[in-house]
């Protein structure tokens, strides 16, 4: 099956020996090319239910491959870039709704976190044709339900091209940037309600609707770039930070016999909201949107007339704290939806017909619907994913609509998750633990009986046998009243009767989760390394974290930092008192918001933690943007007290451990001004720290050849020197 292979790299280096055959897993070369785990890419499930399609790509070529389920050997190559004239390599792929012709994306660059620009072609599978769809990059290039056009995004404007004449029509004129954004989200919504194609096809193709954005009273924020020549440059974008203006939102439905977009009013005055979905329903001419008032806690769903742009309001949910976006609505035949929600205190299904009549709750329990997979309507089950076998846990399910027959799908405990052929007749099951690497099986969906194994993975988990690796132990933990979910990977050679330095891990956002029942990613790596060089890692989900209900996940509420670092700290007491822990040597670390958590561990716990690490923290929510912010916190204006007791900006005072801050220059998500603002506010303090700016990076700190290394060096390197003794040399001595 090697023809199914792409790659995600995890690497290491030996080192030491440190028994006869076990080695070492060293940190010199660890983002190398080392160990693979194999995985299915671009996968797309063919709409004859029967066969699938898989993107692959060699040094020079790519290829769209066609697999049948049943044997799962090939049967055709779609299409090659060998074949196409002016294409050498396309990076991804898209049907139209006939399969005919498909979409091949060329010369693709990143934008912000989801949004790409790019080369776009169409081939004809029929005549084996191919068509440049515009000159210039373009944006989210979308087939008409007919195939027969393609709309996208250009400058802020929406086009359409007729694939049959070859002609080209604008929708919108007043695309402008930094001021008037049509049919592609501004950076706040792409960021925080995460999509970028804010257009859509009606069923039949004869409308368009489409978001509108006005950011031009939107604050400007502005990064310079460094680069290689003599003067840098300046990145300014739109970006509105707490309590400041967002783009002024509207909803547009555009005709294409009249070529004309109206806008949507609705009877129903919203004097500052967002609107965070929209979908045409399987009728072409009632159109769905979701309506969210600014603090987040209010959501409206209505279903729209195309014609003459009237709207009904079908649902209105409520809720003390918050409520979460989904891209799970789904309408059935008769224009009745599916809808998940934490009415109940869980997040589960729930069935409404069509004017918004609850019909019945579909699931129900102490647990957590994670993933809707879809609904078939030939056997009216629904199929998802939920937490019933542990909040660590994921399982696959299906039940009927009426709540009846519910069947677990997969057997194995730990993570699993599922891609259903078009007809739900198999999916592709991907399961992993922590012991176990991604497993791929063709499963039937009706019994969830393993059909025939894809990919096992069986060379990476011998390989790995022979280097010197620990286990991932699971736990709780009651700290503050709850029982609190923990991971513990000590050295492989531990001793009981001896002490080790306790380094903590977390990221302890709202609804995040890091301990999971999952294989390895590039930190566990990382702190296997540790581990062997004579360090406890310990990670720790608190309060405020998801998949334990809407009540555990939302006490932080108003709060971003109280809470969450009571958890980290108390655990830190707690975990002080066992024998073989070094209470005067405990540190932790996080990026993002784990960063946040990291510095606010470290100074309101002072008398605790002996020092911490912070990768692009937000340093005070005053700097972080309105929609992710006042989801949490409201306003600036409305929580003052919320902002700033709990920002790690107020209490450089408490400074008395080594302090190491890190951050990407070129960071549009968590601006490097977090990190400035705090250098500056511990250099007025007169407190000592460390610190390391990556000059141009981003959030990630991923790109540049030796980047991470450095940065996975740099913070070794800081681990040895300030958590108690230098614990590689010691532990080199020990070994000698």
């Amino acid at each position: 099956m090697n023809i199914l292979k792409s790659f995600m790299y995890i690497v290491f280096f030996v080192t030491t020996l440190v028994s006869a055959q076990q080695k070492e897993i060293a940190l010199e070369e660890i983002w190398n090319d080392a160990f693979k785990t194999e995985k299915l890419t671009a996968l797309h499930s063919m709409k004859n239910g029967k066969q699938y399609s898989v993107l692959n790509s060699g040094k020079h070529n790519s290829q769209i491959d066609i697999y049948d389920y049943k044997t799962l050997t090939k049967v055709a190559t779609l299409v090659s870039s060998e074949q196409l004239e002016g294409i050498e390599m396309f990076s991804d792929y898209k049907f139209s709704d006939d399969e005919k012709k498909v979409l091949l994306a060329t010369d693709v660059e990143s934008i912000y976190r989801h949004s790409k620009l790019g080369y776009y072609y169409v081939y004809d599978t029929v005549s084996e044709k191919l068509m440049l769809i515009s000159e210039a990059k373009i944006q989210e290039p979308t087939f008409s339900p007919d195939g027969t056009k393609v709309a996208y995004g250009l400058n802020n404007n929406i086009y359409y091209k007729d694939l049959d004449s070859g002609k080209t029509t604008q929708l919108t004129y007043d695309g402008e940037k930094n001021k008037i954004i049509n049919g592609i989200t501004d950076w706040v919504y792409e960021e925080e309600f995460a999509f970028v194609k804010a257009f859509e096809w009606n069923a039949t193709g004869s409308k368009i609707a489409f978001l509108r954005f006005n950011e031009e009273d939107v604050p400007e924020f502005s990064m310079d770039i460094y680069g290689q020549e003599l003067y840098p440059t300046q990145q300014v974008f739109k970006y509105p930070k707490a309590g400041e203006v967002n783009s002024e939102v509207s909803l547009h439905v555009y005709d294409l016999a009249s070529d004309e977009a109206k806008e949507v009013v609705l009877t129903k005055a919203y004097a500052d909201y967002y609107i965070p979905r929209f979908k045409w329903t399987n009728d072409a001419n009632v159109l769905s949107a979701q309506f969210m008032n600014r603090h987040q806690n209010e959501l409206d769903l209505w279903l729209i007339n195309a014609e003459n742009l009237k709207g009904n309001l079908v649902l209105a949910e409520t809720d003390t704290a918050y409520i979460d976006v989904t891209s799970n609505l789904t309408f059935l035949k008769d224009n009745s939806f599916i809808w998940t929600s934490e009415t109940d205190g869980y997040n589960h299904i729930y069935h409404y017909d069509k004017s918004g009549t609850l019909i019945n709750q579909v699931t129900s329990g102490n647990w957590e619907v994670t993933s809707y997979y879809g609904y078939d309507t030939d056997t009216e089950r629904i199929f998802y994913q939920s937490t019933e076998d542990g909040s660590i846990n994921r399982s696959v399910y299906s039940v009927k609509l009426n709540g009846k027959q519910k069947k677990r799908l997969t057997k194995d405990v730990g993570t699993n998750s599922a891609a259903f052929s078009t007809d739900f007749t198999y999916f592709i099951n991907t399961y992993s633990s922590a012991e176990t690497p991604p497993v791929y099986t063709l499963n039937n969906a009706k019994t969830g009986d393993v059909i025939k194994l894809i990919i096992d993975n069986d060379k990476l988990v011998q390989k790995l046998s022979d280097y010197d690796i620990s286990a991932k132990e699971f736990s709780t933990i009651k700290i503050n009243g709850y029982d609190l979910n923990m991971w513990t990977i000590k050295p492989s050679s531990f001793n009981a009767s001896k002490t080790y330095p306790l380094l903590m891990f977390q990221y302890s956002g709202p609804g995040s989760q890091k301990v999971a029942n999952s294989w390895n990613g590039d930190k566990d790596y990382w702190h296997q390394h540790l581990a062997q060089q004579g360090y406890i890692i310990a990670c720790v989900d608190g309060r405020g974290t998801g998949f334990k209900g809407a009540a555990f996940k939302k006490v932080t509420q108003n709060e971003l930092g109280k809470y969450e670092v009571e958890d980290q700290i108390a655990t830190a007491k707690q975990l002080a008192k066992l024998p073989y822990i070094d209470e005067h040597n405990i540190g932790i670390w996080g990026w993002s918001y784990g960063g946040f958590m990291s510095s606010n561990a470290l100074l309101k716990g002072n008398d605790t933690f002996s020092m911490a690490i912070a990768v692009a923290p937000v340093t005070s929510w005053r700097f972080y943007d309105t929609i992710y912010t006042e989801r949490y916190m409201m306003t600036p204006e409305e929580n003052p007290s919320g902002y700033d007791e709990n920002s790690p900006i107020n209490h450089v005072d408490k400074l008395e451990g080594a302090f190491l801050l890190i951050h990407g220059s070129g960071d549009d998500n968590v601006h490097v001004q977090n990190t400035m603002r705090m250098v500056e506010a511990l250099v007025q303090a007169d407190k000592q720290f460390e610190w390391m700016i990556y000059p141009d990076k981003k959030h990630s700190i991923n790109t540049g050849a030796n980047t991470k290394t450095h940065l996975y060096k740099k913070m070794t390197r800081f681990i040895h020197e300030t958590l108690g003794k230098d614990r590689k040399s010691q532990k080199e001595s020990e070994n000698n």
